[in-house]
């Protein structure tokens, strides 16, 4: 980790420290309003759920559900975790991190509650896959896809199409490029968006087996992960001057204002960019990581779970938040603003602007989040980050292998 990211997290620690948080929850004194503190990771989704939490309130007015969003939401969460210190009710992926809570009793098992029923099965046995537990310790929301988002209107003017393949994808970058165009816009600041371009990679090039036999060591990054820190680097030279300066928000405006031909990025950055430009002529494609078109699979996974502090004493008031948010009206309206595709029985994805991504879910070509089953701690976005900057391949490798394995004997 860098020092610059250092003081970066102890300055949003001690922010994080000042903040008039009540955790698990509290009643007001002689009101009898419970106050819960919602907290949840997505920036870009904070106007929706505002909105859904209005619509809870004006139905529930004895509660009171303050949103609280921060930066490095992992770091904090962790923290709190170590703090026993829990928000009541927690939105986040369902990563490693996740998992971690999960493992670690903190979160409320939603094995006898009825918004179960609610949610496809198949979600549920991802998340036990990456507890290794009996128990339902999240309740899935939305699924998102790691996605190229582009402009259709650059490609008509540039004479692309679609592309299949990685020679294809090289190929359009570069005539962007000669056309003086940027081709990638890249949001490097924030170290989690390399990881977009990262799992695509990895997903398709590691091999399925890979988490489990580095868990027994009978492979490694350095064995399997070559073409993957290749690849990403030949991504970063299709990029713009300021690729570590800017970051995630940066990008969503700079993309809408036209600013590149294309946009690695998940399809959770499309509410974001039609806000800002509601006339951009938006498409998404899978990245084509291979150059035989049909193995090519498309990253999805749990992107938004919903999860209760195993403490706090209002249990059944988060339940009902949750409850509320599961209807398919309320679960409708988050993936129509968020662009995603819901978890939730009976509610679907309609946006043409999915033409590009759909068949993958149609035809079951969709894999899992490789960095979701990274062992907690190894910080793979700042490493990845760290190795962009500097391209060292063969070190980056056995950084990743050193940090596993530290890790893993830690366990």
């Amino acid at each position: 980790m860098t020092k610059r990211m250092n003081c970066i997290i102890c300055v949003l620690l001690l922010l994080f420290a000042a903040l008039p948080l009540f955790g698990g929850g509290k009643q007001e004194a002689g009101t009898g309003i419970v106050k819960l503190e919602f907290f949840q990771n997505k920036e870009e989704a904070v106007g929706t759920f505002d909105e859904l939490i209005a619509r809870f309130e004006a139905k529930y007015p004895n509660i009171d559900i303050e949103q609280n969003n921060v930066p490095e939401f992992e770091t904090v969460i962790m923290t709190r975790m170590a703090k026993d210190d829990l928000p009541a009710i927690i939105a986040m992926g369902g990563t490693a991190d996740w998992g971690e809570l999960a493992k670690a009793g903190y979160l409320h098992d939603f094995s006898n509650d009825s918004c179960v029923d609610l949610v496809h099965k198949g979600y549920f046995a991802q998340l036990k896959k990456r507890t290794g537990l009996e128990g339902l310790y999240g309740i899935p929301y939305a699924v998102n896809a790691n996605t190229v988002l582009y402009n259709k209107a650059k490609f008509r003017e540039l004479g692309l199409s679609v592309p299949k393949t990685w020679d294809e994808f090289i190929a359009a970058a570069e005539t962007a490029k000669a056309a003086g165009e940027t081709p990638f816009y890249l949001t490097l600041k924030d170290a989690w968006t390399a990881m977009v371009s990262f799992n695509a990679l990895a997903a398709n090039l590691q091999g399925d087996d890979f988490i489990d036999k580095r868990r027994t060591g009978d492979t490694s990054f350095q064995d399997r992960y070559v073409e993957v820190a290749e690849k990403m680097l030949t991504i970063l030279k299709y990029g713009h001057k300021d690729n570590f300066v800017v970051g995630y928000s940066d990008g969503n405006m700079a993309f809408a204002n036209g600013e590149s031909v294309m946009y690695i990025q998940g399809v959770w950055a499309i509410g974001s960019i039609l806000r800002a430009n509601p006339d951009i002529e938006l498409g998404v494609f899978a990245m084509p990581v291979l150059n035989d078109p049909d193995k090519n699979r498309l990253v999805s996974g749990v992107d938004t779970l919903f999860a209760i502090a195993k403490n706090t004493e209002y249990t059944k008031e988060a339940l009902l938040f949750i409850n509320f948010l599961l209807e398919p009206e309320n679960a409708q309206y988050y993936i129509d603003q968020e662009r995603q595709f819901s978890a939730v029985k009976g509610v679907f994805q309609k946006d043409p602007v999915m033409e590009g991504i759909k068949v993958y879910f149609e035809t079951g070509r969709v894999t899992g989040f490789p960095d979701h089953f990274y062992l907690p701690g190894m910080q793979v976005p700042n490493l990845v980050q760290e190795f962009l900057i500097n391209g060292d391949v063969d070190a980056f490798l056995k950084i990743m292998d050193d940090e596993w394995d530290k890790v893993q004997q830690r366990q």
